[in-house]
């Protein structure tokens, strides 16, 4: 019997490939190519091991598991322990349901009438492999308990994603651009101009802030205490807001007034000239899903198609 090799390894290669695709899809994220194709050729390697003399140990459960750890880590990265363990699940109900599905069509369109006839006997004389029959009673609890709280994840994720903005911020001739999430519990408002405070996290990207941002996140009590001070065509920008949070009173932010900001949102973008910006080293979404939290009034204000959008 000849066996191609490398046909086999590419096809596989494609098929995890594809399997790592569809799970950003489920998880809505947005991956680079490499780190699609890094965990597709590390997914393959079970099948190249299967011809050697690690075949006993490549095939084992546990070296399944790894493997798929790997592909996971590789292409998602690591940001915190529930992320991980939530793209890792994502991933195996991909597979399964499009291993199911193949698996499924398969037997549709084929008919054998002779295997059919022994498969029946077996069970009705034997009540089939009492291995299978314990397979099924203990692991299809499971596998519908493991695919709902997936798919109740997945909902979950879809949910916010329809939340998730672009926001680009223009301050002194520099761009910015975020992800943000629109929250509709974000009320705060500067008490004498009434102009919403959108509160942006800069902590995984600080050297593409100028000094005067870098200062207002990383040392606000020196600014709000007035023992250090901001340049002068920085200082007319800033504005110290008072805020409530649940146990604490009378907190203090420094903010400040950018020249525009652009919200993305659905297909149209919306231009805030007139809100302010709380910076800050905190991160707000444990797995950086966005850095930045939109207050609703910001999508209130004109708005424009993108120019990738369709006129009517």
């Amino acid at each position: 019997m000849v066996v191609y090799l490398d046909i086999i390894w590419m096809l596989n290669l494609l098929f995890d490939s594809l399997l790592l695709y569809l799970t950003a899809i489920f998880l809505k994220r947005k991956i680079r190519f490499w780190r699609l194709a890094a965990g597709g050729i590390i997914g393959s390697l079970i099948i190249l091991l299967s011809f050697t003399p690690l075949n006993v140990y490549s095939n084992h459960p546990v070296a399944k598991l790894f493997c798929s750890i790997m592909m996971v880590l590789v292409t998602f990265g690591y940001k915190r322990l529930s992320f991980f363990l939530k793209a890792l699940m994502t991933l195996y109900v991909s597979t399964f349901l499009i291993g199911g599905a193949l698996i499924g069509a398969h037997y549709f369109s084929q008919y054998d009438a002779k295997l059919t006839e022994q498969l029946l006997y077996s069970s009705v004389k034997g009540f089939g492999d009492p291995i299978s029959w314990l397979f099924v009673l203990i692991g299809f609890p499971i596998a519908w308990h493991f695919s709902r709280k997936n798919i109740e994840s997945m909902e979950m994720t879809k949910i916010q994603f329809e939340q998730i903005v672009q926001v680009r911020v223009e301050i002194e001739n520099e761009k910015f651009i975020f992800k943000g999430l629109v929250d509709s519990g974000n009320q705060l408002y500067d008490p004498l101009s009434r102009l919403p405070v959108m509160f942006v996290s800069i902590k995984n990207q600080m050297e593409a802030f100028p000094e005067p941002i870098k200062k207002i996140a990383f040392e606000p009590d020196s600014i709000l205490m007035g023992s250090d001070e901001l340049p002068g065509e920085w200082q007319g920008r800033l504005r110290i807001i008072p805020y409530t949070v649940v146990g604490q009173e009378h907190q203090l932010i420094a903010a400040i007034r950018p020249d525009n900001i652009i919200i993305e949102h659905n297909g149209d973008e919306y231009v805030s000239a007139k809100g302010l910006i709380a910076f800050t080293m905190q991160q707000l979404s444990k797995d950086d899903t966005f850095q930045c939290i939109v207050h609703p009034k910001m999508l209130t204000g004109p708005r424009q198609e993108t120019k990738n959008e369709k006129v009517s």
